[in-house]
């Protein structure tokens, strides 16, 4: 049996004060667990090294928001990967709706990332998800494997052996809104078969597949109970320690009951 995973994405928020708190107040409550869940913090990027120096020392890993395209020179503003694993990142996230929102990546972007976050050890979680209009017009599994056949599906067997898939119905992000666990059972159902499809039972089976999108301590264990959902990748709940810790809670009593 496979262990959950449990990632929470703090997208832009907290001060360095108060994101050393939060830090701490996760690792003290995870310092009383007994863990088979794999847990990664995504702290904005002025904390990384912060993030990782208190991960030592506690139950964590910890993961970027974001990576440039480009592998180093004159991009004002950009973040290499080489420059994520130096300061003690071992995931991140790609992809993320908002950045295909906000920041008009596209595909082709995002494969690039994958490229050199994996050429630098580094493990991608790698989103997709449609949007409420897209649902409606009955167009989901066209957008997911559009996103992942243009995102993923140049990489060898054991490339993408090392991606993380998170499912992110857009709709249901930062909306209150969430997925039904038949949702969210269907589509993650439907991106395991792709990726059997493409690379075969064994690799499709040991892909790790979350959910994303208003998870929070009283839907998560019904969440990551369903039988192709492998935890998932937590928004506004990961800011606070007591909600974040209850949710890894969610994903320890689904192995127990496992």
């Amino acid at each position: 049996m496979k262990n959950k995973i449990v990632a929470g994405n703090w997208k832009m928020n907290k001060t360095f004060p108060e994101a050393e708190e939060l830090l701490v107040a996760i690792a003290e409550g995870l310092d009383d667990m007994t863990l088979e869940t794999d847990v990664i913090i995504c702290p904005p990027f002025p904390y990384l090294e912060m993030a990782a120096d208190i991960s030592e020392e506690s139950n964590f890993t910890v993961g970027a928001q974001n990576v440039s395209y480009m592998d180093k020179g004159a991009y004002t503003g950009e973040v290499s990967a080489a420059m994520l694993k130096s300061a003690g990142a071992d995931t991140c996230i790609v992809g993320h709706s908002e950045r295909r929102a906000y920041f008009k990546e596209t595909d082709e972007e995002l494969a690039k990332k994958v490229n050199l976050l994996l050429a630098n050890d580094i493990v991608p979680i790698f989103c997709v998800g449609e949007q409420k209009s897209e649902r409606e017009n009955g167009e989901t599994f066209n957008v997911i494997r559009r996103q992942i056949t243009q995102g993923l599906f140049h990489l060898k067997k054991e490339e993408i052996a090392q991606v993380i898939i998170a499912y992110e119905p857009v709709w249901a992000i930062g909306t209150g809104l969430t997925a039904t666990p038949q949702q969210a059972q269907e589509v993650h159902a439907f991106i395991r078969q792709l990726i059997e499809e493409k690379y075969g039972t064994e690799t499709a089976y040991n892909m790790y597949i979350l959910y994303g999108g208003s998870c929070n301590p009283g839907n998560a264990l019904e969440l990551f109970s369903c039988t192709d959902v492998d935890g998932g990748l937590i928004g506004g709940a990961s800011l606070k320690a007591e909600d974040f810790i209850a949710i890894i809670n969610a994903a320890e009593t689904c192995m127990k009951n496992d």
